[in-house]
């Protein structure tokens, strides 16, 4: 069995994505895949909640308990490969991970960032995107290396700017592009 293991900060909409996505298309029968666990650095996360109630098994494990990027990311590694991974999908996944951890999983690691990469890479891309009088927006899966938002691009999906947007506006009509990309990307994978 290949083993997805999905890492999240808060409400875990691309990752419900996901698992919504394996269980529709029976990932398991069909490609022998399976979210096998689900890891966040919040106790509060609310995709936690989802992933229980769908049978998954969770982590929590809190980053403000060490005392460095390293030694979190450490002990990070311990947990996500107690459930032998053969993917790790960052799914708003808010910490920036140091090389380390980057390397124990390199060609595994997958992230999604809301933009068209490499246009805006890291925080506030929506807001940059108006600002910069973009026509055009969206988002992207790519591979995770040592260096923000440059890894080698999977699959992309764009959204248009809108007369009167907001960040707030386009990010919604993003996400629901990331919902839709996410799961494709992470199937390709498995599939290959």
């Amino acid at each position: 069995m290949k083993n997805i293991v999905i890492l999240i900060s808060g409400g875990g909409s691309n990752m419900a994505a996901i698992v919504r996505a394996s269980q529709q298309q029976n990932w398991a029968k069909q490609y022998n895949a399976r979210v096998s666990a689900v890891v966040s650095n919040k106790a509060e996360a609310k995709g936690l909640v989802f992933a229980r109630d769908n049978g998954i098994a969770t982590e929590v494990l809190d980053h403000k308990q060490f005392d460095s990027r390293e030694a979190f990311d450490a002990e990070l590694t311990q947990v996500i490969d107690r459930h032998a991974p053969d993917l790790v999908v960052l799914a708003g996944f808010m910490r920036i991970l140091t090389p380390g951890f980057v390397a124990h999983y390199e060609g595994r690691l997958i992230n999604i960032h809301p933009s068209l990469l490499p246009a805006f890479t890291g925080l506030h891309t929506h807001q940059r995107a108006i600002d910069a009088g973009c026509k055009f927006a969206g988002c992207t899966v790519h591979r995770v290396t040592a260096e923000l938002d440059v890894g080698p691009i999977l699959e992309q999906a764009v959204v248009p700017v809108l007369q009167g947007d907001t960040a707030e506006l386009l990010a919604a009509r993003v996400l629901v592009q990331e919902h839709i990309i996410y799961p494709q990307a992470v199937l390709n994978l498995i599939k290959a």
